[in-house]
């Protein structure tokens, strides 16, 4: 044992020590330092050490330095080291990334790796640039330029702000169970089944399954959820055409809102969400006779966030979609028994959003008056 450096370890940091090896969650160099040195105030010698840490001598030796000249954490920690001088300059680099950016060349769909190393070599004087070269600086700038990400930009015009504000102020509205708020959408879902039989967990094992499937067709979610309120309905269905969509809201004011005096719907704009739906499926009385009880709100288009029931299928999906159902009578007792649960805990969507929220940080967004108030 080399007495020159001698570890002894207070409580606190065998205590440390021993919790950053129990959970793992650390780079590998820095975990075997830790091992180091609780082998070391364990009394074993340097060669023992490394041999059953698997490092050499000079590392043992270099920790135990760090340790009783700068302490744990300089211990623990990696020493600085030279490493090689950077290849491009700081003005090269800015060029490298507004290459990234620009549009590719023509014949081409995107940058790569090897096309920007090529193209910066025909802009500067370098006689070649690497792969990794070009790859580290990009990573560094957080630039993946032969990634896209298709998003729906939605126009938010006066329209939009109408309708995102008429949606916001009914979340906004004290509960009123003659005129409750009722949020609906659907959420198309595939019924997968198993080739193989799944082996189940076992203590020391996770549960296994093949990732051969069989697809046994889909089927369609059909979602409730009261704005004010803990309750929810799934209602599955084998295709979501405008007769489901009609069907859906005669339930809704016959079944499930039978004593409200007008429910308040929030949807999207699909096409079959509209009047026209319930004359299309019903006798044209009954239509009108739905009709006269429901007051339809639309959220504006490419803003299904503002649909609070998104939120909820969210949820249903985490906690009862996600995994394997292989049939459409299990898909619907699956959802009745985590509607049943979600229902009786009490849960609700906590919204946050309102119309001053709105008003205050898509100030910029909103449309400017075309005339001043007399």
């Amino acid at each position: 044992m080399n007495l020159r450096y001698r570890v002894d370890l207070d409580q606190p940091e065998r205590d440390e020590l021993t919790a950053m090896l129990a959970g793992g969650k650390q780079p590998a160099r820095k975990l075997k330092r830790a091992q180091i040195l609780l082998a070391v105030d364990a009394g074993l010698g340097d060669e023992a050490i490394a041999a059953t840490v698997v490092v050499g001598g000079s590392t043992v030796y270099r920790t135990k330095r760090r340790f009783v000249e700068m302490g744990l954490e300089a211990a623990l920690s990696e020493e600085p080291r030279a490493g090689a001088q950077r290849k491009l300059t700081g003005k090269e680099e800015a060029l490298l990334v507004a290459t990234a950016c620009s549009s590719p060349p023509p014949g081409r769909a995107r940058w790569t790796l090897e096309l920007l190393a090529g193209e910066f070599v025909k802009l500067t004087d370098h006689q070649e640039l690497s792969r990794e070269t070009v790859r580290r600086r990009l990573a560094d700038n957080d630039l993946k330029p032969w990634r896209k990400d298709m998003w729906c930009i939605p126009k938010v015009d006066a329209e939009y702000v109408a309708r995102m504000e008429d949606v916001l102020d009914l979340y906004a509205e004290a509960p009123d169970p003659k005129r409750p708020v009722v949020c609906f959408d659907e959420s198309p879902t595939q019924l997968i089944g198993e080739v193989r039989q799944p082996i189940p967990a076992e203590p020391g094992r996770l549960e296994r399954y093949d990732c051969e499937y069989k697809r046994n067709g889909t089927a369609n979610l059909f979602v409730f959820l009261d704005a004010h309120r803990s309750w929810r309905k799934v209602k599955v269905t084998e295709r979501r055409a405008a007769e489901d969509f009609a069907h859906c809201m005669r339930d809704l004011v016959d079944i499930h809102y039978p004593q409200a005096e007008r429910v308040r719907v929030v949807l999207d704009n699909l096409s079959t969400h509209s009047a026209a739906a319930l004359y299309q499926a019903l006798p044209a009385s009954e239509a009108r006779r739905v009709l006269r009880r429901l007051e339809f709100h639309y959220t504006p288009k490419h803003a299904s966030w503002l649909n609070m029931v998104e939120i909820e299928i969210g949820v249903l999906r985490g906690q009862c979609l996600d995994r394997r159902i292989n049939s459409y009578d299990r898909l619907v007792a699956e959802t009745a028994a985590w509607e049943h649960l979600r229902n009786t805990s009490g849960a609700r969507i906590n919204w946050m959003f309102s119309t001053e929220n709105a008003r205050l940080k898509m100030a910029k967004a909103y449309p400017k008056p075309t005339s001043k108030e007399s």
